[in-house]
């Protein structure tokens, strides 16, 4: 299940970029809570805190309680927009979780056992087709990740969502299809084509045959019988 982490929080007077840009200027990052039928609230968090929950990962599959005036509210970032040039968050929504609700989420997927994965180990490599699976989850249980075993798997095999166990309460948000998770692709191997051989069979264009024989050198010589020229010993 996903942790549970507690963000402090102050109320933004303010809406609008004006207000966000003079938010920002305080080191702080501006947010915005919403949903569960209540009015959406308008806050401020501490930029460095932010900052490092958003690049340690998980960030948007962790449930937090946002301390607001001693009041805290449970909540789930649901989307953040970061700097277009050096990736600075810039703000971030959160929406309320209010007990027995549910949400859809983007769960990773974990591989285990690729060490003993006939696939594998017979040369085939692992073709992902989904890093993340959308799930509808309850708000309270959130997983954290989805296992996938590759123990079993070989080579030109594949996984589907069918094969996999799901935490309690949790399904995926595609239910038509028994999608394809991952595969073991076979190895790669060169072939030699039938073109390929003709080519490399074929002699040197130009080339003499082995074995031929080469011209007689005298073809071009006069020969040595040859008459003297006319006149030549004539008194």
């Amino acid at each position: 299940m996903a942790e549970t982490k507690t963000l402090a929080a102050t109320v933004r007077s303010g809406i609008g970029k004006g207000a966000a840009r003079g938010t920002r200027r305080e080191g702080r990052i501006p947010a915005v809570i919403y949903g569960g039928g209540d009015p959406a609230q308008p806050i401020s968090l501490d930029y460095r805190e932010v900052n490092k929950l958003i690049y340690a990962g998980h960030f948007l599959t962790t449930i937090y309680e946002i301390e607001i005036d001693g009041a805290k509210q449970r909540v789930i970032p649901r989307d953040y927009q970061l700097h277009r040039v050096d990736d600075r968050p810039l703000h971030v929504d959160f929406l309320r979780l209010k007990p027995g609700s549910t949400l859809r989420v983007n769960v990773p997927v974990h591989f285990i056992n690729q060490d003993v994965c006939p696939g594998i180990k017979k040369g085939g490599a692992l073709n992902i087709v989904r890093h993340a699976i959308e799930l509808k989850v309850p708000a309270d249980a959130i997983p954290e990740a989805i296992t996938v075993d590759l123990s079993e798997l070989d080579i030109a095999q594949s996984v589907h969502i069918s094969a996999v166990t799901l935490p309690p309460g949790c399904r995926p948000t595609d239910t038509r299809h028994d999608f394809t998770i991952a595969t073991i692709a076979p190895p790669v191997s060169a072939v030699e084509t039938p073109a390929a051989a003709a080519a490399a069979a074929a002699p040197a264009a130009g080339a003499p045959a082995a074995g031929a024989a080469a011209a007689p050198a005298a073809a071009a010589a006069p020969a040595a019988s040859a008459s003297e020229p006319k006149g030549k010993g004539k008194k």
